[in-house]
């Protein structure tokens, strides 16, 4: 990526922010994507390690909703985690975090680039600065609030999930036809294959941040190739 930026760095070199493109974007790109490859193995394994045994401790058990379906607490772990993940993508579309994530990168760009240039160039005045920096104070407010909403939405949630398996077995609890030790057994397990399976609710705050760098990186790539489009026209 870096290389390709370089072989055509010549006609970026008007596009504002370019330097942080190139140097900084790319790397945080290429980190994000190693730590969320890391993290969807570890989930694989875990999941593989976990899901046969979660099935051996339920069968013969009543579960809500499944009856004694075998493949009934496996299912129930699905689905909730399924209904989770839809809850948090829809949230984080109505408060747009991927455009606040991407309008705070771009006005902090702004920001750095106008004080490099105030280093070395007189007529910048304080009033050019902080006008600036009231446009970057207040997307930060912005992206304060929303986050807010966000994690409000996203620890309800993890509480909820706490209960959850408890309610799938209330059914084998109420009967009495679970023991103790059984049951415990059956929420660490039904934990873990639960915990697999949350791996985008889990990381969604990285996607997000993730999806701003894309959408950065896309965008100066746009500019790029008009910009080429407009040589070659020349």
């Amino acid at each position: 990526m870096i290389e390709w930026y370089h072989s055509v760095y010549d006609k970026a070199r008007t596009i504002e922010g370019a330097s942080q493109r190139v140097q900084e974007d790319t790397i945080k790109f290429s980190r994000i994507m190693e730590g969320l490859g890391t993290s969807f193995i570890e989930a694989i394994m875990m999941l593989i390690e976990f899901t046969p045994i979660l099935f051996g401790l339920s069968i013969g058990i009543p579960i809500l909703f499944f009856g004694d379906w075998n493949y009934g607490l496996v299912t129930g772990a699905f689905i909730w985690t399924v209904g989770g993940t839809l809850f948090l993508i829809v949230l984080g579309s109505i408060l747009r975090l991927v455009g606040v994530e991407y309008d705070l990168q771009k006005n902090e760009a702004s920001y750095r680039k106008l004080l490099v240039i105030a280093e070395d160039d007189i007529t910048i005045r304080p009033k050019n600065l902080d006008e600036l920096f009231n446009d970057v104070r207040k997307i930060h407010f912005k992206s304060y609030l929303r986050y807010f909403y966000f994690n409000l939405g996203r620890i309800t949630y993890l509480q909820a999930n706490v209960l959850s398996a408890y309610v799938f077995l209330a059914p084998a609890i109420v009967a009495g036809v679970v023991t103790l030790g059984v049951m415990q057994q059956i929420i660490r397990a039904f934990g873990r294959v639960e915990g697999s399976m949350q791996y985008i609710f889990r990381s969604w705050p990285t996607i997000i941040e993730l999806a701003s760098v894309y959408k950065r990186l896309k965008e100066f790539e746009s500019k790029i190739n008009a910009t080429e489009s407009i040589i070659q026209k020349n």
